[in-house]
Formats: C-alpha cells, sequence, structure tokens
C-alpha cells in the first residue's frame, strides 16, 4: 500500500486517516489491532472518485445500487465487538460490497470469505482488494442469507445488512465459540423501527445475544442480481 494511490493526497492522505483513527479512539474504539487496520486501508480507494474528498468522514457514502460503504465508527464497533479477547479466525462477510470492510477484516485475518449477491459490485470489490494487495480474501457472487456452507465452520461471521430475525443458516455455519455480529431490527418503539448492532456468541450453554449501538444499514435481501 506504498503507492500514490494508496497514500492519497490531500482530503485522502495518509495524515487524514491518522486524523480519522484518532476520532475512532475518542468515539471508545480501543482495541489497537482495529485501529491499525482503519488507520492501514486507504478508504479513498474504495469509493467513487468524485467522493474522495469526503472518504475520512464518519458518514456512509453511496455505492450505486441502492448500496451504501458504511461509516467507519461503525466497521470499527461491530470488528471489534468480534475480536475483543480472542483472534477473528476463518471469517465469513455477509454483503461484500465495494470490499473495503473485507479489507480490514483481511488486516485481521487470513481467512476472509467474502459474499457479495449483486455481481457489478463484487466486480468492484475484487478491484479495489487488488490494488490494496489483499488477495488472500476469497469472495463469491452468492446470496449471503444462506451463507457459505462448503468453507463452514466460522469463527466469525459479520453482516453489513439488516434483518428482522438472525438467519438461521448463517447460525448453523458458526463454530462453536463463534460469534456473529449484525445489524437486527428490533421492535418499533414510540417514534420508528431502529437496527441495534447485535452481538450472536455460540457457547457450550448455547446462543448468547447481546445489544449495543443503533445504526442503520440497507436490508439483507434474498437472491442474487446480476
Amino acid at each position: 500500500m506504498n503507492s500514490t494511490a494508496m497514500q492519497g493526497i490531500g482530503m485522502t492522505s495518509v495524515r487524514t486517516r491518522a486524523r480519522m483513527v484518532e476520532r475512532l479512539r475518542e468515539q471508545g474504539v480501543r482495541d489497537e489491532r482495529v485501529l491499525a487496520a482503519m488507520g492501514a486501508v486507504p478508504r479513498h480507494v474504495f469509493i467513487e472518485q468524485a467522493l474522495g474528498h469526503r472518504a475520512y468522514e464518519d458518514t456512509a457514502l453511496p455505492l450505486g445500487f441502492a448500496q451504501t460503504i458504511s461509516q467507519p465508527y461503525v466497521v470499527a464497533r461491530m470488528i471489534e465487538l468480534l475480536i475483543t479477547g480472542r483472534e477473528l479466525g476463518k471469517t465469513l462477510e455477509v454483503g461484500a460490497g465495494c470490499g473495503y470492510q473485507a479489507a480490514i477484516l483481511g488486516c485481521l485475518s487470513k481467512q476472509v470469505f467474502a459474499v457479495e449477491r449483486i455481481a457489478p459490485l463484487l466486480a468492484r470489490a475484487r478491484e479495489n482488494l487488488k490494488q490494496v494487495k489483499l488477495t488472500h480474501i476469497r469472495l463469491k457472487h452468492a446470496d449471503g442469507s444462506i451463507g457459505l456452507v462448503e468453507a463452514a465452520p466460522f469463527d466469525t461471521i459479520i453482516l453489513a445488512a439488516a434483518s428482522n430475525t438472525v438467519p438461521v443458516k448463517l447460525l448453523a455455519q458458526l463454530a462453536p465459540g463463534g460469534r456473529l455480529v449484525m445489524p437486527l431490527v428490533v421492535p418499533p418503539g414510540p417514534s420508528e423501527v431502529e437496527q441495534v448492532i447485535t452481538l450472536i456468541e455460540r457457547t457450550e450453554a448455547g446462543m448468547v445475544e447481546s445489544r449495543f449501538d443503533a445504526v442503520r444499514f440497507v436490508p439483507l435481501l434474498p437472491g442474487v442480481q446480476q
């Protein structure tokens, strides 16, 4: 990642990325492994060039196809929940999008599988990951709601799309001691339906669920799109 494109200039520079990492630290992200990965991956490579000046803002940005790249804090927060007190191990990402979150995961694990249902986005992710030289991440055009049976079980599963329920086929692919994190739609409150970051751990006593920050993700959809 040492070319000019990787380093960036101006609003996409290494210095700007370092400021993003400091902001994440101020927001409560503590795991130094996660912070180092967030600092190592050039987010501007993964978004449209016209949005490069916004690459390190703490906001989601459009990718086309009614999809977004998640805000840096949410990426860091979800991965920190997965890695605290352990290693990620074999990891499955559902909803690769442009490949940014897969790149962060790829800095933290040597076994990363990422599935994406929208073929043009998957092609973009593949090219982006080549640019940042993270070629060990295995990508597949597939329906993420049913997981990746041929590579299961997984120590870690992360969903980049929201669902009303935790997909049972994904839970079945979670290894003993494994963790799954996802945005879960919770029952409506007085105003509107909310999504919350939800962590599921497979323990000897069964599945243990914990809920954290409110978030906003695109919905988890079945099937594939060419």
